[in-house]
């Protein structure tokens, strides 16, 4: 593995591979008809879509909670517990729980979903992530074999375009095995189809999985690259020994929170209670004093604060299952070798206050409202998380957070772009320009008159989604965080 004084030598000779990557290498590289839509073509392009929501923002309008049966379940296990629960648990129970979860039983993502991800307004940012991982895979020594794994892949588009994009590349792409950590099985079958998997061949012909199983668990092979496809239902499933490059966007913030609120009588935690009228649903309280969670929790991530924050902050958002997860990921690359990218929305380096929101049909909605309905989310701490790898002592770093727009910039996102244009027609080159602005723009898009609804042209998001790396100690400072 190369040493960081042989990887500081040879900066400028990757931010070169970067933007060759980025302007030549990748031209023919795009996403075949039929695959998936035109590369920036999403609602900037058709105004009769549902329009990409921008979550930098949140609205809890009142309104009279539709008795779903998510919302049965939390009810009837509040009266079970003879008392209010956690907000933590709460996201918990509507995301993952088996019976009427949001995001295990149907696919919620796209224009005809309820929210629309970075992947598939452009299949810029997956290839950008694809010049990302090749380039810290150089980073890393060029190891002979590598775990490519991605936490929450959505529906897989991100990977498919990042091994589109890298699979002239066979130096790579022979080296790569692909695990997608994902528990949502209707998730499952929908990655297997947007990768293009087949069922691996065994050594006497036989299939090594029947074909016709909706949810694969054992091996396939991706026909975009060739590269083996695993599915784990968490990253400690993952094989150790090998060399890792993690990716994680927008996964952390699907994660549950704790909420806790400053009061007269000290930090109280916010939890959920059934409501005195029925009709009304369910609603929030606060605790009587302090919690077993405020006095783990809360007193870990205030050790981290400034003293300005501890002084003024009235609300506070603690993510565990975020903190565990960052600390497997440095141990893993600590011990391994290799690297992590995240990116997702969040405070660049402050405490995270009150930002649980939830999102239906492109529209946000009353967090307590329709649970089960609607996708819950919470703002990514990254300050903790840098703090978390600083504790960890496991042999790995972090750098960052930066914007998404600096991180794409540094990957070559301008450079791609020419080269597509090039290539497209009118209306695909607009498309192009739309989605382009999506991903690194700052506030409204250019393209739009007074006269025109904003919603036609959504704004850009490249502030408001930022990046963090964990990388282990022996590769230097990952491209892009420089």
């Amino acid at each position: 593995m190369a040493g960081p004084h042989l990887l500081l030598r040879s900066a400028h000779a990757l931010q070169r591979s970067c933007r060759f990557l980025s302007s030549s290498a990748l031209v023919f590289s795009t996403r075949p008809p039929g695959a998936h839509p035109l590369p920036g073509a999403d609602a900037a392009a058709d105004a009769d879509q549902p329009a990409p929501v921008d979550r930098s923002g949140l609205s809890n309008a009142p309104g009279a909670a539709k008795e779903t049966a998510m919302a049965k379940h939390i009810k009837a296990l509040i009266r079970s517990r003879g008392g209010p629960i956690t907000v933590a648990e709460y996201m918990e129970e509507v995301l993952t729980n088996p019976s009427a979860a949001f995001h295990l039983n149907r696919d919620v993502f796209g224009t005809h979903g309820d929210f629309v991800t970075l992947p598939e307004i452009s299949q810029m940012f997956g290839e950008m992530v694809g010049v990302w991982t090749m380039c810290l895979w150089h980073q890393m020594g060029q190891p002979e074999a590598v775990n490519l794994i991605e936490l929450g892949p959505c529906r897989g588009m991100l990977m498919a375009d990042l091994l589109r994009g890298t699979a002239k590349f066979k130096d790579f792409s022979q080296k790569v095995s692909v695990h997608m950590v994902e528990c949502s099985p209707a998730l499952r079958k929908i990655q297997r189809e947007t990768l293009i998997c087949v069922p691996k061949v065994g050594e006497e012909g036989k299939l090594a999985e029947d074909s016709r199983s909706p949810v694969p668990t054992n091996e396939q092979i991706s026909q975009i690259s060739g590269a083996p496809i695993f599915w784990h239902l968490d990253i400690e499933q993952v094989p150790r020994g090998v060399a890792t490059i993690i990716i994680a966007h927008e996964f952390f913030n699907a994660l549950p929170v704790h909420q806790f609120q400053k009061t007269p009588r000290g930090w109280c935690e916010k939890l959920v209670d059934v409501a005195e009228d029925s009709s009304q649903g369910l609603k929030f309280v606060l605790s009587p004093g302090p919690t077993a969670a405020s006095e783990e929790f809360l007193t870990r991530r205030m050790r981290w604060a400034s003293l300005d924050e501890k002084a003024e902050v009235e609300h506070v958002e603690v993510c565990p299952r975020a903190m565990k997860v960052t600390a497997e990921i440095a141990k893993r690359v600590g011990e391994d070798g290799g690297g992590a990218l995240i990116v997702d929305y969040g405070e660049l380096e402050k405490v995270v206050s009150d930002s649980l929101q939830a999102i239906k049909k492109h529209q946000f909605v009353n967090v307590l409202d329709s649970p089960g309905d609607a996708d819950l989310s919470a703002y990514v701490d990254f300050s903790a998380l840098k703090h978390v790898v600083e504790e960890s002592a496991a042999g790995a770093s972090a750098y960052g957070p930066i914007t998404q727009s600096e991180l794409l910039g540094a990957l070559g996102i301008n450079f791609r772009l020419e080269a597509l244009v090039r290539n497209a027609t009118d209306k695909e080159a607009e498309a192009l320009n739309h989605g382009y602005w999506r991903l690194v723009g700052v506030g409204p898009s250019p393209w739009l008159d007074s006269f025109d609804d904003p919603n036609s042209l959504p704004p850009g998001m490249g502030a408001e989604y930022k990046a963090l790396t964990i990388v282990n100690d022996n590769c230097g400072v990952p491209i892009g965080f420089q």
